[in-house]
């Protein structure tokens, strides 16, 4: 079987690079404009939806599509892909001093068999007070500040981290152990994914 990441993201092409699995890229080219509030809800949705899309490029054969799509969110109110800097810094300044919760929707779908799971998992992510002058050097720095949920917590921002309750990789894009724990339960293991 050979895993499809339907994602342009060069976070989650990073992530998959570093488990050493062979895959391909497809990125979807669906709406992610969704109405539903519930976070859980709202990114597994959008994880269908890309998902869903590229199968429907592939079509049917030993592909397993791997979709994902990730929100902060605080105290209500979700934050995505700033539109600006200026965006990115308001964002980032919000989410200082607090925690928020970072929530990635996973569908996987075995183009084989038809097969559709999804799932979503939470990341629960505590700034340190952060200063406006760390906020801007931070922006300054980080290239794709204006790809991501507003952050990443590899490189500078790891700096500002208080503490973190859940994977790691869940907040970078692609929860790894959920999505093994996947694999295994619509009968792949690694030795299948090459």
């Amino acid at each position: 079987m050979r895993i499809i990441l339907a994602s342009g993201s060069q976070t989650r092409r990073g992530i998959m690079d570093s488990i050493k699995i062979n895959y391909d890229v497809i990125k979807s080219g669906v709406d992610e404009t969704c109405d539903i509030l519930d976070p859980a809800l709202y990114v597994e949705e959008l994880s269908r939806r890309k998902a869903k899309d590229v199968s429907a490029k592939v079509g049917r054969g030993d592909y397993i599509i791997l979709a994902a799509d990730t929100i902060i969110y605080k105290d209500g109110k979700k934050y995505e892909k700033p539109k600006s800097i200026e965006e990115a810094f308001k964002n980032l300044k919000e989410l200082s001093g607090g925690t928020n919760i970072a929530v990635t929707g996973v569908t996987l779908i075995d183009n084989r068999l038809d097969n559709i799971e999804t799932f979503s998992d939470i990341t629960k992510v505590s700034f340190k007070d952060i200063s406006d002058e760390d906020l801007k050097f931070y922006i300054d720095h980080h290239p794709d500040i204006l790809y991501n949920a507003g952050y990443t917590l590899e490189g500078i921002m790891s700096l500002f981290l208080e503490r973190l309750d859940g994977d790691f990789y869940n907040v970078l894009g692609l929860p790894l152990g959920k999505i093994y724990t996947m694999l295994n339960k619509m009968g792949y293991s690694l030795k299948d994914l090459d």
